[in-house]
């Protein structure tokens, strides 16, 4: 596996000074995005199934062991305040549980049982889409839950870090981040996990947008729980109205911060 291959540009890691280990690992970052860019239709390609799945009324579920598992976490977690949606639409099933989002929980990821059991608990169905991530592709608790759900006729992506491995080889749609040896070797929380984290980054955006929960490049069902989101929200209605920004809190306090019902009343076109 590349993942676990010796970088040959760092074969002298131990001797480097700090400011020539922060270059290098800058200069190997920059694979990351070649990674990227050789699956952007990929990437593409499972946005629109998530997106067509979150109009369907269904869920996304991320699975994965590690720095995948915690990767996705935070991804999911994301979702409600930025987007204004339930928390069970974008879920991340992580080996080891809760714990494991802060802990390393080393041993879970080779628990098939457990991935199998945890999707049977959430009644995937057809409407739904699983995305597994392990770096190696052949994380035992991720290749068991890409397995399963397309057993049962959902849709599902595998995305590793190495070619022709067997997740890629389960799922429908297999997303490859040909990231290579890391720095530090077999650390995929480096090049492997970036690349992980900016994938579900493009996926989860992409998919909100195609399902309508974006006007222009706004976020216009944020969550106003603090005071820097209520900034913003008063921003957006500035944006995307004629009000000024006492109007626009005004009409946000008096429509408990929903900014699309207060789009509605100061606009001539009601935004969809």
């Amino acid at each position: 596996m590349s993942t676990e291959s010796r970088n040959p540009r760092s074969y002298g890691l131990d001797k480097m000074s700090a400011q020539e280990i922060v270059r290098l690992m800058n200069e190997e970052e920059m694979i990351v995005q070649q990674a990227l860019r050789s699956a952007e239709a990929d990437l593409a390609v499972t946005a629109e199934r998530c997106a067509q799945a979150f109009v369907n009324g269904g869920r996304v579920f991320y699975v994965g062991s590690g720095t995948s598992g915690r990767i996705a976490q935070m991804d999911a977690a994301e979702m409600p305040p930025t987007f204004g949606i339930e928390p069970d639409r974008f879920i991340a099933v992580v080996s080891g549980g809760a714990k494991a989002e802060v802990k390393a929980v080393e041993d879970a990821e080779d628990d098939e049982h457990a991935a199998v059991d945890a999707l049977n608990k959430a009644a995937i169905g057809r409407n739904d889409v699983v995305i597994g991530l392990t770096a190696s592709g052949k994380t035992p608790f991720a290749v068991a839950a890409v397995r399963h759900a397309r057993q049962k006729g959902v849709w599902t992506c595998g995305i590793a870090n190495n070619r022709n491995t067997p997740i890629i080889k389960a799922a429908d749609l297999g997303v490859v981040l040909d990231t290579g040896p890391e720095v530090l070797t077999g650390s995929t929380r480096l090049k492997a996990g970036t690349a992980q984290k900016l994938a579900l980054n493009r996926i989860s955006t992409a998919a909100m947008v195609l399902a309508g929960k974006v006007v222009e490049n706004l976020m216009v069902d944020v969550k106003a729980k603090n005071h820097k989101l209520k900034e913003r929200c008063v921003r957006i209605v500035r944006e995307l109205t004629p009000a000024t920004a006492d109007e626009a809190l005004e009409q946000l306090e008096r429509h408990n911060w929903n900014i699309r019902e207060v789009i509605h009343v100061l606009s001539r076109t009601p935004v969809s």
